[in-house]
């Protein structure tokens, strides 16, 4: 193989490996699909979202089956209004339950849907009416500090 066929050949596996690169970030930062999303879309109120954002998954026992497309405020409730897009392959009880879960301790924030009992499916445009609002670390330890210090004021006084 002369000089030209090589350099040729290391750039195309540069090139390869660059192309790779770029899929990966993707895929990891869950900025891009690279499949057919065909699905139905639905939403739910939360009172408190968290640090939930779009392209946040969408889970059901622990399975990928959807992804939040949007995330507004409800300009008459004050709530947050979450959009999510569901596989069509996945068809939930309209009484269905969504909640705001946590990746681990400190991860990312996800949907989880908890299918209900209805004969009746979610379709598109429906609403999901049960919902349980993301936990915010930093009101829990408030409210364990404030016990603690409620604790303790009523433990000293009761001393004679």
């Amino acid at each position: 193989m002369n000089k030209r066929g090589i350099e040729a050949l290391v750039g195309l596996f540069v090139l390869l490996g660059l192309a790779a690169l770029v899929f990966l970030a993707l895929k990891a930062a869950n900025l891009a699909s690279f499949g057919a999303n065909q699905g139905y879309r639905v939403q739910a109120r939360f009172d408190n979202i968290g640090g939930l954002k779009p392209r946040s998954p969408v889970r059901s026992a622990g399975v990928l089956v959807g992804r939040v497309t949007a995330i507004a405020l409800d300009p008459k409730t004050f709530q947050g209004l979450v959009t999510m897009e569901l596989n069509s392959a996945v068809e939930f009880p309209k009484d269905s339950s969504a909640k705001i879960l946590t990746a681990g301790l400190l991860g990312d924030q996800y949907v989880g849907i908890e299918p209900g009992s209805s004969d009746k499916n979610l379709a598109a445009g429906d609403i999901i009416t049960q919902t349980q609002s993301a936990v915010v670390l930093e009101n829990l330890i408030g409210q364990l500090i404030t016990s603690k210090a409620g604790d303790a004021g009523s433990a000293q006084g009761a001393k004679p």
